[in-house]
């Protein structure tokens, strides 16, 4: 894929002569990255094409999936060893790439009953000194169910796309953010335990962060986007559509149609059945979950073969970029554009 995206790239600078191009950039954006809202002219010289290190690359996104989804974690049931091996993963993760813990440590625990459960949340502060105290919420759940019927002998459902692919996401945002800092609002990176459980984790901490007085603006969970939709579909779609005019002002920063309605969504109420719920009870702004299953993509849901190999880890790395400028929007916009309907 490098050797692909390094030869494209000589093709497009011999090309290129000494003319001046034009270079599509989101006003909304603070490092420009490319899209149909505005025009500047710019000089040859100057970067044409987003620096690969400023770009998820594919080997980072599948390390550490293949980690979430592997047989040690033992399918990260929520008070397990093997979910503890995840946290710590994923803790490590932020202390690596300068992600901030929000509360004293990474961890945010709750109880249910004997069960110790810990969300894992990080915290990249906004760089403007007034929309900073605002907050765009990104989350996933990194638990699973642990085990299922057996299959050829095994029986750990390593959850891959459920919900590592989301969680996976989520921790390369939170790299990107740290690395740039590129955002004027404040950003948490939040991941659940106990989503399995009738997502216990997530209300823990939206309870927690309501106490705490917190200008939450928006927030968005990603479940499962390990695989990719029909050609013919829209890349991505959301839930709770009609609640607010997120869809829209996400494709006014990416630039293009990533983000669509799905009749399922609505129909079997998924809306309610994921981790934006809890913050949509608690807060009452958008909060909603963005996937690519639709239901015809993916036969391994709550199955021992929902395994990193079934997985396309392309299409994850090409929505993991296409979503960057899409939370550059949503966190450098000068006023809060994604608002609530009146329903």
């Amino acid at each position: 894929m490098k050797k692909i995206f390094s030869l494209f790239l000589l093709i497009l600078i011999l090309s290129c002569g000494g003319q001046k191009k034009i270079i599509e950039t989101n006003p909304n954006s603070i490092d420009n990255t490319p899209s149909n809202t505005s025009r500047i002219e710019a000089n040859t010289n100057e970067t044409m094409v987003p620096d690969l290190a400023d770009n998820i690359i594919l080997k980072d996104v599948q390390s550490s999936l293949e980690y979430l989804a592997s047989d040690e974690l033992e399918g990260r049931n929520t008070g397990t060893k093997g979910i503890e091996k995840a946290a710590i993963y994923i803790e490590n993760f932020f202390k690596e790439n300068s992600v901030k813990p929000y509360f004293k440590t990474y961890r945010d625990s709750f109880n249910l009953k004997n069960i110790v459960g810990y969300n894992i949340v990080g915290y990249v502060e906004g760089s403007d000194p007034e929309l900073k105290n605002e907050f765009v919420i990104l989350g996933a759940h990194y638990d699973h169910i642990g085990t299922a019927k057996e299959v050829e002998g095994d029986n750990i459902a390593n959850g891959a796309n459920d919900d590592a692919s989301g969680t996976a996401a989520v921790m390369e945002w939170s790299r990107y953010f740290a690395k740039t800092k590129r955002n004027r609002r404040s950003l948490l990176f939040t991941l659940y335990a106990a989503e399995e459980m009738g997502l216990k984790g997530s209300e823990h901490l939206a309870k927690r962060l309501k106490g705490k007085g917190m200008d939450l603006y928006t927030m968005i969970n990603f479940e499962m986007i390990g695989v990719p939709r029909a050609e013919t579909e829209v890349m991505a779609y959301i839930t709770g559509f009609e609640k607010s005019n997120i869809a829209k002002k996400l494709n006014d920063y990416a630039g293009s149609e990533i983000i669509g309605f799905f009749p399922k969504a609505k129909e079997f109420q998924l809306f309610k059945r994921s981790d934006n719920y809890p913050f949509y009870k608690q807060f009452n702004v958008p909060a909603h979950a963005i996937s690519t299953f639709d239901f015809t993509n993916f036969k391994y849901y709550h199955h021992v073969d929902d395994e990193a190999d079934k997985l396309d880890f392309g299409h994850m790395t090409s929505f993991i970029n296409k979503m960057i400028p899409v939370i550059s929007g949503m966190v450098n916009s000068t006023s809060k554009e994604i608002q609530m309907n009146n329903e």
